[in-house]
């Protein structure tokens, strides 16, 4: 990883009512055009005929969606890679909105800060990785949580990057890595809320979950069989989870329900809501990207078991542990199954 991102000084935390216009701030930058300009196509083309094809298993034979990631290869002479490679950059899919994750610090003093957090780190080790350590080797486009699918299969992007987790029914539209981190579907509420955790004290209450998201399918296929509470309702939806904060602090929502460790960072941006119970699932985040990209799926695996020795930790420890704890190991992955 580039010696000066690896210097980068942590960033300083969000609160309060200050915390609330930042969050109304970085809502408003999702209609901004993309981040850098990735020059050229976004995509990353079919595969050639010496790329090796996989037929992906329908939704309903899939099980433990994390482990069926195709095994890693260093080898960069498939079709996508080339691909990469000529054009020169990593065009990579992420957000800029996620505090810690991938975002920009707001007390910087410097207006045009880099994106930077936990999944940033993992975009520049893949980027060094396939095309060497120089500043010009990736181009980030600012994602919406419901745009993460589409930007694949359109060739917008040639990965995404950003919190992304691992299911059956996104194997059947886009590829994933093996796992980078794990995390699980957890309660974002206000302090003062009787709300204890996905349980009946969310009767009656208003839950927000964005689109396409993996917390808003199961709150709204709870909800139809009369979990977690009969009368709790799921709200309108929106484009990304920091959104839902948002309508928690409006007074639009009563809960959030979200992925756990970025329900920890949006509880640092704002000191008025709290974790409230366990997690009620075991999810994993994977990089996603086109299904017959199979070239880049291996070596970006590759990428990964040599980045869970070493570099992994060093993230954690610089963007997540002040949020979700000093111990990495609840979060690290454990060691990959493939295919």
């Amino acid at each position: 990883m580039n010696a000066v991102r690896r210097l980068r000084a942590s960033a300083k935390g969000w609160g309060g009512v200050g915390g609330m216009v930042v969050a109304c701030a970085l809502t408003a930058t999702l209609a901004l055009p993309p981040l850098r300009d990735a020059g050229g196509g976004g995509g990353t083309g079919p595969g050639g005929p010496d790329t090796a094809r996989v037929t992906y298993a329908k939704a309903e034979e899939c099980t433990a969606p994390e482990n069926r990631s195709l095994r890693p290869s260093a080898d960069t002479s498939g079709a996508t890679i080339r691909e990469i490679e000529a054009r020169g950059h990593l065009i990579v899919g992420v957000d800029q909105n996620s505090y810690r994750w991938g975002y920009r610090d707001p007390n910087s003093e410097n207006a045009s800060a880099e994106l930077e957090g936990f999944d940033i780190d993992l975009a520049h080790e893949i980027a060094d990785a396939l095309l060497g350590d120089r500043p010009d080797n990736i181009r980030f486009r600012a994602i919406p949580t419901d745009q993460r699918i589409p930007a694949i299969q359109e060739g917008r992007v040639d990965m995404v990057v950003r919190t992304m987790t691992i299911s059956c029914s996104r194997l059947e539209q886009v590829a994933f890595s093996a796992p980078y981190f794990r995390t699980g579907q957890q309660v974002l509420a206000p302090r003062t809320s009787r709300i204890e955790g996905y349980d009946e004290t969310l009767a009656g209450r208003r839950i927000c979950a964005a689109e396409a998201t993996i917390a808003r399918d199961r709150v709204r296929d709870d909800i139809r069989t009369g979990r977690p509470a009969p009368t709790a309702e799921l709200t309108e939806s929106v484009p990304n989870q920091l959104d839902c904060l948002v309508q928690l602090q409006l007074g639009r929502a009563d809960a959030v329900v979200t992925d756990g460790a970025l329900a920890a960072s949006q509880a640092a941006q704002d000191p008025t809501v709290e974790l409230k119970g366990a997690p009620f699932t075991t999810e994993y985040y994977g990089v996603a990207m086109r299904k017959d990209a199979d070239d880049l799926v291996r070596r970006v695996n590759r990428v990964l078991e040599d980045y869970r020795g070493g570099g992994w930790q060093q993230s954690y420890g610089k963007w997540l542990s002040e949020t979700l704890g000093d111990d990495p190991a609840r979060s690290l992955p454990p060691s990959p199954g493939y295919r």
